[in-house]
């Protein structure tokens, strides 16, 4: 759920991530310049139990409270070894708090205690006031990793078309899946009915007997489950970013019209207009010039320099990450003219986001292959890739990865929707570019007690976009009523340089 910087064009700003489920795990901005604060300064060692100096944003700091507890890293498997899970706890300033609220990063891959310390730590501190906050790192992430890393590849980098990158990708993930299961990982409890059941695990562990979850993009996935898992034991939920049951792999058709959408924006500015007609077509033009005939980028992959072949899906990949928000949406026009012109330079500031993208975390691809795709959505969004304008990139590594590992998939029962009678407090932006909005109406329909915050011109860091959503959200925890709300950030502002 990573913002961009503001404004700016592409040579002006250093870079923003390109990995789909990097971009999102984050909770603020990426650029180096604005990078997050370290997520705590604990008075103990990291590792251990107890009071903790948390670090947030800009410098503010505050008394938190590390803890641990152990699962089964597969609860379906009585051999599998126990992982020792991690969070951070910001006691109530509540004369009597309600239920626990559990932040639910996105990603899957995020790290709920780097979200609580970049711009979102105004909203945990402001929660206080309702209930105790729990910044939970989930199994994969933070200190919940128990996946070892594995030694850098030594096999060059493939031309970062589709054909290469998704045969990369497919055959690095299959060793990678095979040398974690040799050295006695679970990777098939790498996934989001575990990480759903862990999360009812923490509340056990809280000695609470419900909690409230708060969660955005991923999170929204894996509060599904937990509702659909353990309902029951759930008092409300806020999210923002919706990503259904059966959304892991977004449909190409809703961005071409977010596109569509932009689009329309340019037209504000009469020069952005003359210049770029019809950005739609601008786009389609440079993603079949450089996959036809990739250009070559000098970046640097495990501390050695090395030279990449970017072809016109590596494009692909970079715009699905600047859609996200508008502080990088605002960054198309003049990357993409530049590109159309030949000015490859352009692409500099993002050469080593390019070769980040050869790595394979572990949780992030293991749990977006288990929560799978429908036959049926699998065939529409297929059909729609042939002709969007970002293709089957968006989702990169989904669908590629699919049967990469047999017997994950968990299975039509898991992405079935379902009602959900919980009061629900739901935000939206309507410049997302990564949980367009008619995908999230779609799952919105499953709550029967909603509200819904729509902030215009605000993108998937919806939750700190604007001023107004924090107060709503410690209203809605406090169990006040919430009215459907629409608020208003000025559109973006596109430069052509």
């Amino acid at each position: 759920m990573a913002d961009g910087a503001a404004g700016g064009s592409a040579v002006g700003m250093t870079h923003t991530s390109l990995h789909r489920r990097a971009l999102l795990a984050a909770a603020g901005l990426v650029l180096p310049t604005l990078a997050f604060a370290q997520s705590s300064a604990p008075a103990t060692s990291p590792t251990q139990a107890g009071p903790i100096r948390f670090k947030g944003w800009r410098g503010v700091d505050t008394d938190a409270e590390r803890g641990f507890f152990e699962v089964p890293e597969d609860r379906r498997d009585p051999g599998s070894r126990k992982i020792r899970l991690s969070y951070v706890r910001f006691a109530s300033t509540a004369a009597r708090p309600g239920p626990p609220i559990i932040y639910l990063a996105g990603g899957p891959g995020g790290r709920a205690t780097q979200a609580a310390g970049g711009p979102r730590f105004p909203i945990f501190m402001a929660l206080r006031e309702v209930a105790d906050v729990i910044a939970f790192d989930q199994r994969g992430t933070g200190l919940s990793n128990a996946i070892p890393e594995r030694a850098a590849s030594t096999r060059p980098p493939p031309v970062f078309t589709e054909a290469g990158l998704s045969a990369y990708f497919r055959e690095d993930f299959q060793e990678a899946w095979a040398d974690w299961t040799k050295a006695g990982v679970a990777m098939t409890g790498y996934n989001t009915e575990q990480n759903a059941d862990d999360i009812d695990d923490l509340r056990r562990h809280l000695g609470a007997e419900k909690v409230a979850l708060w969660g955005i993009s991923y999170g929204t996935h894996l509060a599904l489950s937990m509702l659909k898992r353990h309902g029951d034991r759930v008092s409300r939920v806020a999210l923002a970013s919706l990503e259904g049951q059966d959304q892991t792999v977004k449909r190409p058709a809703a961005i071409d019209a977010l596109l569509r959408q932009v689009d329309g924006l340019l037209a504000a500015d009469p020069a952005v207009r003359a210049a770029i007609p019809d950005l739609p077509a601008l786009m389609r033009r440079v993603h079949a010039k450089l996959e036809a005939a990739p250009v070559s980028l000098t970046a640097t992959l495990n501390g050695a320099p090395v030279d990449l072949r970017i072809g016109g899906f590596a494009i692909q990949l970079m715009t699905g990450g600047l859609i996200a928000n508008p502080q990088t949406l605002v960054m198309l026009p003049g990357l993409y003219l530049a590109l159309d012109a030949g000015q490859t330079d352009v692409l500099k500031p993002f050469a080593n986001e390019f070769a980040g993208l050869l790595g394979i975390a572990g949780m992030p691809e293991a749990t977006d292959l288990a929560s799978g795709i429908s036959p049926a959505r699998l065939a529409l969004v297929q059909r729609e890739a042939k002709t969007a304008v970002l293709g089957a990139a968006l989702n990169f590594p989904m669908p590629q990865l699919l049967s990469a590992v047999p017997g994950v998939d968990l299975g039509e029962g898991f992405r079935t929707p379902l009602r959900i009678d919980h009061p629900a407090l739901l935000v939206a932006g309507t410049l997302d570019g990564r949980t367009p909005m008619p995908e999230q109406d779609e799952v919105a329909t499953q709550f029967r007690r909603k509200s819904r915050v729509i902030v215009e011109n605000a993108g998937h860091n919806v939750f700190e976009a604007h001023p107004d959503v924090q107060g709503l959200l410690v209203r809605f925890f406090r169990g006040e009523a919430v009215a459907d709300t629409r608020l208003s950030l000025p559109p973006p502002q596109f430069k052509l340089a």
